[in-house]
Formats: structure tokens, C-alpha cells, sequence
């Protein structure tokens, strides 16, 4: 070790992540105190790494991390997560930011201050490439001033913020990539609630627990576009066709438009969602390039309605996975189960119930034929810890039945997974 030169050790030490970890490392000789002051780059204070951060007063805990941060020099990437501790003096924390800003690309900040300290002043026209804010408010933006020239990842959660701000905020990144937001609390001056975002350069977007009237995203270089815990009256994507994944995961939403040029999408992804399969199909219909569809717990707004595979087959020739899970209805399942056009690439095969009974099983033998090719198929299911004679002997006859279907194809793989 004693042939390692300090810059080395600066990196091995900035891996440690903990600050707690690189203070106690440091102290091994003289040679890796120089390489922590000189050559760290990475430093990290979380309220989850050391439960002694809860312990200690405020004014302590201030202290040994101004301590810590300011017997460094040139810190790339700075983590303040204290998630359970009192507020912070305001002061003190603009001191660490100011210390640090200049070389900082990486800033993940998580702390509750009296009064609220304003990031963007602080750390605009500066270097910083990703930029984590949580429990903190944003007001004022003023994008040509406080301007993220660098900046190409923006999370914020449980942050504060005006629609206006935040679209501003957007602005005053000209390259951003990647926006995160989770449970914003949006202001807004009419009852009306609208959010309304526009970024050239975005190309990923995950949005969790907002509740808005109406979202509109332009985003002309946008890839992916995840909503999870949602709850919209509106929402739209105005884009070049450049999606390439589409997720949803128990999103309540009356009016969903992802635009028209949909050719590029890959990869659709939707679960936990009242769907009208008419109008999911014609908004998808277009997307030939598809390689992965996922419709897992899925309700038809229509109980007469029902997934058509034929159209699937068609208009998605180049399908490699496909996961279904809904209710099987007798009566319309041989409708969804029409025509005669294989899933020719459909390597692996996700199918999902939640009441056992022969119109699974018509349903798995029908799929196996339709896909030639296969190679994987999982089973999903949900077993109850209290069940009655009759529903262990339908289980049983179930499981029996697979078994047995699954002699005719030897060449696939078969996993159960239950919960």
C-alpha cells in the first residue's frame, strides 16, 4: 500500500462513500490524510449510514460535517441526506455549498434548513451535472440568471414548487436529460390545476404521486416516459416519435395521448390501470418496432371488451416478450383467442391470474400454440393462506393440468411464481 500513489488512494477512499468510512481511513498514516484532503472526490453524509448522526445535537452534527467537508479540496460529488434529523442552520449549510460549488458535479441534497436555503443561487452558472433536492421549497426561479449550463439530471421530491417555476426551472437547463419528480407539492393560483413542461434535450421523465388536472409535456428527443401512483384528468406527450419506452404503473388518468408518431416504441409497459383496449390499441397500433408488451392487472373500462391476439400478432411482428394479466371472462375469451397468425418471435411468455379455473388453463394452451418459437414461460399466480377444500382441489386439478400440457413442449422453460 505504501507504493500507492495518493491519487490512487483519493479514488479508493472516495468508493468508501460514508464520511464516517473516509475520516477513519484517513487516519491510517499521513500519506492517506493527503490523499483525502487533496484528492477525495466523493463525499457522503447520510442519516442511514451512521445511526449517531440521530444522537447528536444539531449544533455537533453542524460541525463535524463543516469539519469534514472543509479538509477537502476540489469535491466532485457531495451527498447531505439527513432525513431524520432537526433543522439545520442556514448558514451553515450555504457555507458547505459555497465551499464546494465550484468543483461539485453531483449534489444530492436532503436537508430541512431555518430559513430555506435557495440551491439555485447558490449552485447556478456553476459545474453541477446532477442535481437531487428533497423536502425543500423552490420560488422565484429566474432562468437566465440562475442557469444550470451543465445539468443533465434534475430530481426533486417532496419539493415545493409553482408549475411556472418548475417549466423555468427547465429552461434554465439547456442540456437536461433526465427529469425525476416525486411527490411535488405544486402551487397554483387558479382552481385549476395544470402543469405544463417544454425541454428540447429531455429524453427521460419518471413522475410518481402527482395529482394534477392537466399535464402536458413537450419533449421533441423524449425516450422514455414512466407515470407510477398518478392521478390526472389530462395528460399529453407532444414529441417527434421519438419514445421508445412507455410505462404506467397505477395511474388513474381520463384522457391519455402520447402523440401520433409512435414508430419508434419498444418497449410498453402498463399495469394496475383501467385500460379501454380500443383506444390503447390505436394509440399503439403504429408501433412496429415493439419488442416488449407488458399488460399486468389490467381492468377493462368495458367488461365486453378483451385483449384480440390476432391484432397483437399482426401489428407487432417483431414482439420478443409478452406478460398478460386480467380477468378471463367465459364467454369472451375465445373471441380475444381468434385467427390463426403466430407470435413467430416471442421468446418469453409472462401470464398472471388471480382466480384459478379451466379458463386459465384453455387460455396457457392456446397462447403455447401461438407462440412456436418459445423458449421461457413464467406463470404468475396469487395463493390466499386460507383456502377452502374446493379451492385446494381446483389448485391441484390446475397444477396437475400444466404439468401435463407441458409434456408437449419439452424445448420451454417453466417457472411458477406465487404470492
Amino acid at each position: 500500500m505504501e507504493y500507492l500513489p495518493v491519487e490512487v488512494i483519493g479514488n479508493i477512499l472516495s468508493r468508501l462513500g460514508a464520511a464516517r468510512d473516509v475520516v477513519i481511513a484517513s487516519a491510517t498514516c499521513r500519506k492517506w490524510r493527503e490523499a483525502c484532503r487533496k484528492h477525495l472526490h466523493t463525499l457522503s453524509f447520510s442519516s442511514d449510514d451512521w445511526s449517531v448522526y440521530r444522537d447528536l445535537t444539531t449544533s455537533r452534527l453542524e460541525i463535524l460535517i463543516t469539519q469534514t467537508i472543509f479538509q477537502t479540496i476540489g469535491l466532485q460529488g457531495l451527498y447531505i441526506f439527513m432525513d431524520d434529523v432537526d433543522e439545520f442552520s442556514a448558514s451553515t449549510v450555504i457555507a458547505w455549498l459555497m465551499y464546494t460549488r465550484e468543483t461539485l458535479s453531483e449534489l444530492i441534497y436532503n436537508v430541512r434548513t431555518t430559513p430555506n436555503v435557495n440551491i439555485l443561487d447558490i449552485c447556478g452558472r456553476q459545474r453541477l451535472e446532477t442535481l437531487v433536492l428533497a423536502h425543500n421549497s423552490i420560488t422565484g426561479v429566474e432562468p437566465y440568471y440562475q442557469r444550470f449550463p451543465c445539468l443533465k439530471s434534475l430530481s426533486l421530491s417532496y419539493v415545493s414548487i409553482s408549475a411556472l417555476d418548475l417549466n423555468l426551472l427547465l429552461t434554465a437547463c439547456p442540456n437536461i436529460e433526465r427529469l425525476t419528480l416525486i411527490n411535488p407539492e405544486i402551487a397554483m393560483s387558479d382552481a385549476q390545476v395544470t402543469v405544463e413542461l417544454n425541454s428540447p434535450t429531455l429524453k427521460t421523465i419518471y413522475v410518481e404521486a402527482i395529482s394534477l388536472d392537466k399535464f402536458m409535456l413537450e419533449a421533441d428527443s423524449l425516450e422514455t416516459l414512466h407515470l407510477k401512483d398518478c392521478a390526472l384528468e389530462v395528460f399529453e406527450l407532444i414529441g417527434k416519435g421519438s419514445l421508445k419506452h412507455f410505462k404506467i404503473d397505477d395511474v388513474s388518468v381520463i384522457h391519455l395521448d402520447i402523440g401520433e408518431t409512435v414508430e419508434n416504441l419498444e418497449i410498453v409497459d402498463v399495469s394496475n390501470f383501467t385500460i379501454i383496449w380500443s383506444k390503447f390499441y390505436q394509440m399503439i397500433s403504429k408501433s412496429s418496432k415493439l419488442r416488449r408488451l407488458r399488460l399486468w392487472d389490467v381492468v377493462f373500462d368495458d367488461e365486453d371488451e378483451i385483449i384480440d391476439l390476432e391484432t397483437i400478432a399482426l401489428c407487432f411482428p417483431l414482439l420478443s416478450r409478452l406478460s398478460l394479466s386480467y380477468d378471463l371472462r367465459d364467454g369472451l375469451l375465445h373471441y380475444g383467442l381468434q385467427g390463426s397468425s403466430y407470435l413467430e418471435n416471442v421468446i418469453a411468455l409472462e401470464l398472471g391470474w388471480t382466480v384459478v379455473n379451466d379458463l386459465f388453463t384453455d387460455w396457457v394452451s392456446c397462447l403455447l400454440i401461438r407462440c412456436p418459437n418459445l423458449k421461457k414461460l413464467v406463470i404468475h399466480g396469487v395463493v390466499s393462506e386460507a383456502k377452502t377444500h374446493e379451492e385446494c382441489q381446483m389448485f391441484a386439478k390446475f397444477t396437475s393440468s400444466i404439468v401435463q400440457l407441458m409434456r408437449k413442449y419439452m424445448h420451454v422453460e417453466v417457472h411458477f411464481e406465487y404470492e
